[in-house]
């Protein structure tokens, strides 16, 4: 454990029990210079550690000056051991240095930085059962040799349900000495990586250092596993001959960044996390649950089921004072049965389980996510180096009162105040960056405004890494927005990216990028033929400059475009949708929707316009789309051609126009008629019926001619075409309402089609086989109740009674 003066402490990264035993034994050592595992490059700014602003969980953030995105984060909670002799160092004065390998090493090559997490949710190197270390994991096979089949039960138990004893001080060395002869006989047995002898070389080289600068008690807080390494020193040639194949470093930045205890947890894919870090800062902020007398020793479990009870109540779940005390016992009563020192927590969550959840494992859930790993989030000083942009970015959360949270929550924005607009520039220029802190959501205020606007936010500590990055195009959100937007405009590879870009900008307030973005957008329009991309653009050029004006913004030099662009979708629509197979037929309906509802936006533009010269209504943009609509719907495929516009295209563009006022109801009909002859194939009539249904079903309801029209189809479809039409009206009549489809299937079953009710045309059989009828009258005398058996040749008056019901049943 120790050579000459050099002290080691082998620790679990995030672990309380281990933080509690460092905190004794540095009381106890009193050492002139604290050594911790951790990269080098974090020396010049581990003195913010003691600011009052600083408050865990945090992380170290370093990244290569020259390519930010490469980038690696070291994460401390406040039950950290290392953070723990960060603090005691700097309280204490006393030098504190960190003694892993370089990051600046690892940034070279892009490569996992040792000792910490890649960027965003790389996996680290101090969780010894991780991917790709070793064959197995140390704390288990411990575990596995205590008869545990949990190693962090195992761990519960050993550290951090150990009751200390009478002195603290003098019981220091007890745990970390047992760690130590334990992680030597399994290092026996495992094989070493080669990362970990360079991490370990490295950390050599810098004991050797802290003995040559004269310190007479040095401290090292590293990972346990690493302490067998530590305490057996090589010659300094060995060590200086396995760091000479280290690539060259690169130029590297670190800086103190807030953390959150959910990216502390191990399903985040940090390799060094725990499964309950709420929990452990628990156990570690309200004391050892070991201490003092019995009553004592359940202090920290009775206040962690009040919290559990507080937070089940929030969510109106019905829990009482009653429930916290059996809740108690319970969890208590299990770790005895177990044979546990104290109640852990998977007594605590079988009890929280049982007692306050009713068994019910969707509030167990809650409790999990909220209390056993938690959102708690860190802050760090302003004096913390940043970037210019992350200041900026600071300086706007302050300003606008956006203060970043971890837990999810949602924003409704009025575009009509000024801060709420500033709000909603902020977000959309961060997320035109990369830093999508809020994503647009469905208003929860009850208005269709567009002056309404709903975000849900939710802050993540890898937007550190995102800002930095961003940083490379300018120095405020403002500015490094309009540099990206530019770049993504001279990048871009097709129009509905422009197009979209377009809308970005106006959204995000970027006046200064959309001339390079315009121009940009002109070029890719003027050569760009393919009708699908010109489609699929239009719509969002139209809603910026339908929409632009909330903003305040000049969407003027849209306008030129965007009709452009409509006009040669009108010219080149049709052709393009000849000839098309089922899959291309159902993009091309999407387009042909959109497009129909960009136009209508632009119509409505219209008015503004009225004191601009008059043209022809032949002219006009909404002539002109609607003459394109009328011809899809007339192009039938010729008779053993696929030449033709396919059906579902044809009964779209019907449905269109009739929706718009371009045709009435009884050209519609004729339209449907004609689509539904004989001499079409099925398929594509189904696709018609389709094409012209989708949407809503109503129609069929307020015309009961088109019904009847559909119904008679359907009644005359071949056998062997209606396996293959099925499919297709399954799908048209399961998107409609479920009350349409209802009230269509009623007025179908009862016959009340074309305006009849069912029976109102029918007339009795020209013929009536007496013979048959008469074989039949003496049951159906003794099912009616007439009595004796009518005469033979009185068929006729009996027939007349069945149908008269009918009428009245029908009525």
């Amino acid at each position: 454990m120790s050579d000459a003066a050099v002290t080691l402490l082998g620790i679990r990264h995030h672990g309380p029990g281990s933080a509690r035993a460092v905190a004794a034994a540095l009381e106890r050592l009193r050492p002139d210079v604290v050594l911790i595992e951790g990269p080098p490059e974090a020396d010049a700014v581990v003195g913010l550690a003691a600011e009052p602003g600083m408050v865990p969980p945090v992380a170290l953030l370093a990244h290569a000056v020259d390519d930010p995105a490469q980038a690696a984060f070291w994460p401390f909670a406040a039950f950290s051991p290392e953070w723990v002799a960060i603090r005691y160092a700097l309280d204490q004065g006393v030098p504190v240095r960190f003694i892993d390998l370089p990051a600046a090493y690892g940034l070279a090559s892009g490569a996992e930085v040792p000792g910490g997490t890649s960027a965003p949710d790389g996996p680290g190197p101090e969780n010894p059962g991780a991917e790709g270390e070793f064959p197995y994991d140390p704390i288990g096979q411990l575990a596995a040799a205590a008869g545990h089949a949990d190693s962090e039960s195992w761990w519960e138990d050993v550290v951090e349900h150990r009751a200390p004893s009478a002195d603290p001080a003098a019981d220091a060395p007890a745990p970390f000495a047992a760690v130590a002869e334990a992680m030597t006989a399994l290092r026996e047995r495992a094989a070493t990586s080669r990362r970990d002898e360079l991490r370990e070389a490295y950390m050599r080289q810098a004991v050797r250092a802290a003995r040559r600068a004269k310190y007479a008690r040095i401290a090292v807080v590293c990972g346990a596993w690493h302490v067998p390494a530590l305490s057996s020193m090589p010659t300094v040639a060995h060590d200086r001959a396995l760091l000479a194949g280290l690539p060259k470093k690169v130029k590297t930045e670190i800086t103190w960044v807030p953390w959150t205890h959910r990216r502390l947890s191990q399903h985040t894919g940090y390799g060094a996390g725990i499964d309950s870090p709420g929990w452990y800062h628990h156990l570690f902020t309200n004391g050892a649950p070991g201490e003092g007398s019995s009553s004592g020793r359940s202090r920290a479990l009775a206040y962690w089921m009040t919290r559990v009870a507080e937070l089940l109540r929030a969510e109106d779940h019905p829990v009482s004072s009653a429930h916290v005390i059996e809740a108690v016992r319970l969890a208590e009563t299990l770790a005895a049965m177990r044979g546990r020192p104290l109640a852990g927590l998977a007594e605590t969550l079988d009890a929280v389980r049982s007692v306050m959840c009713d068994g019910s494992e969707v509030a167990l859930a809650l409790v999990q996510d909220r209390l056993v790993v938690g959102d708690a989030l860190g802050e760090v000083p302003e004096s913390a180096p940043t970037v210019p942009l992350q200041r900026d970015l600071s300086r706007l959360q302050r300003s606008l009162r956006l203060k970043p949270e971890p837990e999810q929550r949602e924003l409704d924005l009025d575009l009509r105040k000024e801060n709420d607009t500033a709000r909603s520039l902020l977000l959309h220029r961060l997320r035109l960056l990369g830093i999508d802190w809020g994503s647009p959501a469905r208003s929860t205020v009850n208005s269709t405004g567009t002056f309404r606007e709903s975000w849900r936010l939710r802050w993540q500590p890898e937007f550190a890494v995102r800002i930095a990055v961003a940083a490379q195009w300018g120095t405020t959100v403002e500015a490094a927005a309009t540099g990206r937007a530019v770049e993504r405009a001279a990048r871009a590879t097709a129009l509905p990216q422009l197009t979209e870009l377009v809308e970005h900008c106006l959204l995000a307030g970027l006046p200064a990028a959309l001339p390079a973005v315009m121009r940009a957008l002109a070029d890719r329009a003027a050569l760009d033929t393919d009708v699908a991309q010109l489609a699929e653009a239009l719509p969002a050029l139209v809603r910026a400059l339908r929409y632009g004006d909330v903003r305040g913004t000049d969407s003027a030099a849209l306008e030129g475009v965007a009709r452009g662009l409509a006009d040669r979708i009108c010219v080149g629509l049709p052709p393009a949708c000849v000839g098309l197979d089922a899959e291309q037929a159902g993009v091309l309906r999407g387009h042909l929707e959109s497009v129909h509802a960009a136009i209508g936006l632009l119509e409505a533009d219209e008015p503004a316009r009225a004191a601009e010269p008059a043209e022809s209504s032949a002219d006009e943009l909404g002539e002109r789309w609607a003459a394109t609509l009328r011809s899809l719907a007339r192009r039938q495929p010729q008779a053993g051609s696929g030449a033709g516009v396919p059906g579902l295209l044809r009964g779209r563009a019907t449905r269109l126009l009739l929706d718009g006022g371009r045709i009435d109801s009884e050209e519609a009909g004729q339209r449907l008629g004609l689509a539904l002859s004989h001499g079409n194939q099925p398929a594509d009539t189904a696709g018609w019926v389709e094409g012209f249904l989708a949407g809503s079903g109503v129609l069929l309801l307020h015309d009961p001619a088109l019904l009847g029209l559909l119904d008679r189809w359907l009644s005359g479809v071949p056998a062997e075409s209606f396996t293959d039409v099925l499919p297709l009206l399954r799908r048209t009549f399961a998107a409609l309402e479920a009350g349409v489809r209802r009230t269509v299937g009623e007025r179908v079953a009862a016959g009340a089609l074309d305006g009849t009710a069912a029976g109102a045309s029918a007339e009795p059989p020209a013929e009536l086989d007496v013979e048959r009828a008469d074989a039949a009258l003496p049951v159906l005398t003794l099912l009616l109740g007439l009595g004796s058996a009518p005469a033979t040749g009185t068929a006729t008056t009996v027939a007349r009674i069945p149908r008269q019901t009918d009428r009245r049943s029908a009525g």
